[in-house]
């Protein structure tokens, strides 16, 4: 009996000690991040106008490797104004989405790609019946390169046969933005059937689908 308990007493601080040791080597995989799964999961800011951001909001959600969405106001000279100001036209804001995004998916490029197909950039101030500065078309970067990119973007669009009018979007670095009021937010999923809904947004959601097949994320 003292031997079995002897025995029993030398190897229970052993076993111990690898049960600590295991459960501390696992807590430490866990916290370790991956470094390339970490960078592979970093996202980016894009910031467009492109007429009533109901419309723009509805195409951007569907796009793959879009993380987050928000419909807002950027570039004017009123700090927080409210939607009825905007509408004005003389906040110097424009309707705009800002759109998180993993560039590992879906880099500025593409992003643009769909912004100069899902809505007119040869109207100044307008999209169809929406008549106003706060509609204009407008690329407002959020760095150097994205300017860079826009840039290159705008005049590669404009030289080919997309559009018959030159382009009068605006390139402009990110000023004054912030987010639209809450009823704005997801706008035609929450109201598919409005009649906004119906006659404007959904066919270019239509029109985006058919374009970019190869972009589209899961159903929204």
């Amino acid at each position: 009996m003292n031997l079995a308990l002897l025995i029993l007493m030398m190897i229970t601080p052993m076993h111990t000690s690898q049960i600590l040791f295991s459960h501390n080597t696992g807590t430490q995989s866990q916290n370790t991040s991956d470094p390339d799964k970490t960078q592979s999961q970093q996202t980016e800011l894009a910031t467009f106008g492109a007429g009533c951001f109901w419309c723009v909001e509805a195409i951007y959600q569907r796009v793959s490797g879009v993380m987050d969405i928000e419909s807002g106001y950027a570039g004017g000279h009123v700090i927080n104004p409210t939607y009825k100001q905007v509408t004005t036209g003389r906040t110097g804001h424009a309707e705009v989405v800002r759109i998180t995004f993993r560039p590992d998916i879906i880099s500025f490029e593409e992003l643009l790609e769909v912004f100069w197909h899902t809505h007119d950039p040869t109207t100044l101030n307008r999209q169809g019946a929406d008549v106003g500065t706060q509609y204009r078309s407008a690329i407002f970067y959020h760095n150097e390169e994205q300017k860079q990119i826009a840039e290159a973007s705008l005049k590669k669009t404009d030289e080919s046969d997309l559009w018959d009018d030159p382009i009068v979007t605006e390139i402009t670095e990110l000023s004054n933005y912030s987010t639209a009021e809450d009823y704005h937010q997801n706008y035609f999923n929450n109201n598919p059937n409005a009649g906004y809904c119906s006659i404007v947004i959904a066919p270019k959601v239509q029109k985006f689908k058919k374009k970019f097949p190869h972009l589209l994320q899961d159903p929204v």
